[in-house]
């Protein structure tokens, strides 16, 4: 562990009052740098749950070259539909076609990975555009495993925030208003950590609204560090495949 990590390490040791969320995203940085997997493939199994209960499931396929570049196929793959996120714009597709293009910053993959290769100070840019107050930090538990949350005060479990587990710094869940109904709260979690070499990866990922899930990604032939060829993420060549 280098002293520029301990001395981080230190800091977050440090009173809530004096705790930032700039340190907390510096200390995930600083223990993964240049030990996180550069790119990640999966496939990704979905659970959509409807407010009767009923059920219904998809596929996805996704390829991640981190940092900031996302592609998920939908099944089945011929039939050309599917996302890319690149450089903090998505582009969706139907068709092998172009349907949409506009920016927008991709708060779990900025999170989720991306906080281990962007300097610190970027990462803490991106976030406190999207509106998450940085300058407020109190620490929770969640599952069991005491959790730095980011936005937000002790007990307020509305404001926009972000959770971080205080012993391995990775990120766990994001809470925040629904973005169609403002009243009810949306609640992202990453489930089922798992090693990989010196880093981690979450190989579930659930959506709740007010404690009801809604959404479940469940991932299996979690393969890193393969070699992606730039194509795949670019949006003037969307018919390109992997191997």
């Amino acid at each position: 562990m280098t002293p520029h990590v301990i001395c981080t390490l230190l800091t977050l040791a440090a009173a809530d009052s004096q705790r930032t969320g700039r340190e907390v995203l510096a200390a995930m940085h600083d223990r993964y740098v240049g030990k996180w997997y550069r790119t990640v493939t999966f496939i990704q199994k979905n659970t959509a749950t409807a407010p009767d209960g009923q059920a219904r499931h998809s596929t996805w396929r996704e390829y991640a070259a981190l940092p900031g570049r996302l592609r998920i196929e939908f099944e089945p793959v011929d039939s050309g539909g599917g996302v890319l996120f690149v450089r903090d714009s998505q582009f969706a597709f139907s068709g092998g076609r172009l349907t949409s293009a506009k920016a927008f910053v991709h708060p779990l993959m900025v999170l989720g990975f991306d906080v281990y290769f962007d300097p610190p100070e970027q990462t803490a840019v991106k976030l406190e555009r999207l509106g998450y107050n940085l300058g407020t930090v109190h620490e929770d538990t969640l599952d069991g495993r005491p959790v730095f949350v980011v936005g937000a005060k002790a007990g307020d479990r509305r404001t926009r925030q972000f959770w971080v587990d205080q012993e391995r710094l990775v990120f766990v869940r994001l809470l925040e208003p629904g973005q169609r109904d403002t009243a009810s709260t949306g609640d992202i979690r990453f489930n089922q950590y798992r090693p990989v070499g010196a880093a981690w990866l979450a190989a579930e990922v659930a959506f709740l609204v007010d404690g009801r899930q809604r959404w479940l990604e469940q991932y299996t032939e979690i393969k890193t560090d393969r070699v992606l060829t730039d194509s795949l993420f670019d949006p003037r060549r969307w018919p390109a495949r992997s191997n």
